[in-house]
């Protein structure tokens, strides 16, 4: 019996709703399996139970800083190796936030839906 792999999970954490849908629905018709979550408060334990094949993060979540849960899941050794996108409308800071939370990429808002794609695409490998 062969097993057939499901789609890649990818988990976005944005406190914004209509944003959080828009990039489901972008990333659901690339195939991918979108769990989305609307704050921090749970990211780490649906990480851990999960498993997504990307994480895209907010920064400026309502109940925490985006880069925190950032730097956590790199420093934890069941979760640093997934890969997390900073999306963030604080233009032109990418590198200090990719620097003081370990994140992997860094996506401005508002986004190019091509560039979201490709990004994913990359990471999600």
């Amino acid at each position: 019996m062969e097993l057939v792999a499901g789609p890649k999970k990818i988990m976005i954490i944005e406190d914004d709703p209509d944003i959080r849908e828009i990039m489901t629905v972008i990333l659901e018709e690339e195939g991918y399996a979108v769990i989305g979550l609307a704050n921090g408060s749970t990211a780490f334990e649906t990480i851990e139970k999960m498993r997504p094949a990307t994480v895209l993060l907010d920064v400026q979540l309502g109940d925490m800083d985006g880069r925190d849960i950032c730097k956590a899941l790199k420093e934890d050794p069941a979760t640093k190796d997934i890969p997390v996108i900073i999306v963030s409308a604080t233009h032109g800071l990418h590198t200090a936030h990719e620097k003081r939370c370990g994140a992997d990429d860094y996506l401005n808002k508002p986004f190019d839906l091509t560039d979201l794609i490709g990004r994913v695409k990359r990471y999600a490998a």
